[in-house]
């Protein structure tokens, strides 16, 4: 597979371009490793101090998580919507093997570091990696070509989860899955939204959109996958999430808000699963 983006560009959003344009967002030692996200914290003892190992970890076992749910088949041709640095692929392609990994970003200078990133694995393997530029309601990729499909705290950002799900339905071959994680609110209720922006900065500045966890399910049962389903794992983010914070950020600081949003009922961490009929 070589590399590649697509012939017309995505548009962004303000605040997605800036957050991770200019600035590697990944130097960041909240997001040591690399993979920026939130992380799963299960099996990670919280009561002592939590170091940089720790931390790596949950984001690593953040993927597994996801990847052990979809159950890939040992030959699956993977897409990852919202791929960031590539970090996911590398490990899906590490310890899940397949036919080979796609990243799929918005975001050119992600792209560019994905690239330089992996670098060496691009040189060896060429045909089991490439990281390609497209927009989630717009994916550059014919029909059928994936086996599987990942989205890692990414779709938390985009503008339209009808137009991911109905893209994502079209790539998938038939008898494909897709395997979703990222955080929405719990229900529908019209202040909602509200809520977040005044509790945390990145729905206040359209970072993050505040939707209900049900537009992605209702989405993906509109746009024909079967077996959908959202699981909550909350409990295994959000705490190891503040204690990793706490190291930077007092208690009444915005970033350890979202364990506050979570405690008060407001917002959620799921993994939504489904499949394409074979």
């Amino acid at each position: 597979m070589a590399d590649g983006d697509q012939q017309e560009s995505p548009v962004m959003g303000p605040a997605v371009s800036e957050t991770y344009g200019p600035e590697d967002l990944s130097r960041n030692p909240i997001f040591a490793g690399g993979f920026i996200n939130f992380g799963h914290w299960q099996g990670i003892d919280l009561a002592g101090p939590v170091g940089e190992a720790e931390r790596v970890r949950s984001q690593e076992d953040l993927y597994r998580h996801v990847l052990a749910a979809a159950e890939p088949p040992p030959s699956a041709a993977i897409l990852e919507v919202g791929c960031g640095l590539g970090m996911g692929c590398a490990l899906a392609l590490r310890e899940y093997g397949g036919a080979g990994a796609t990243g799929m970003d918005i975001h050119p200078e992600q792209l560019r570091r994905a690239r330089d990133t992996h670098a060496g694995l691009l040189r060896s393997e060429p045909e089991r990696l490439r990281f390609v530029r497209g927009a989630a309601e717009r994916m550059p990729f014919g029909a059928g070509e994936f086996d599987l499909v990942v989205s890692v705290e990414a779709a938390q950002h985009f503008p339209d989860v009808a137009a991911f799900a109905a893209e994502t339905a079209r790539v998938l071959r038939p008898g494909g899955r897709v395997a979703v994680a990222s955080f929405f609110t719990v229900d529908g209720e019209p202040g909602r939204p509200a809520e977040l922006a005044a509790l945390l900065e990145t729905f206040a500045n359209g970072l993050d959109i505040a939707r209900p966890v049900g537009a992605l399910t209702d989405a993906m049962g509109a746009a024909g996958l079967t077996g959908v389903r959202a699981e909550s794992m909350g409990r295994h983010v959000w705490p190891g999430w503040d204690a990793w914070l706490g190291r930077w950020w007092a208690p009444d600081t915005w970033p350890r808000n979202f364990l506050r949003a979570y405690e008060r009922g407001i917002l959620d961490y799921y993994l939504v699963l489904a499949e394409r009929r074979g």
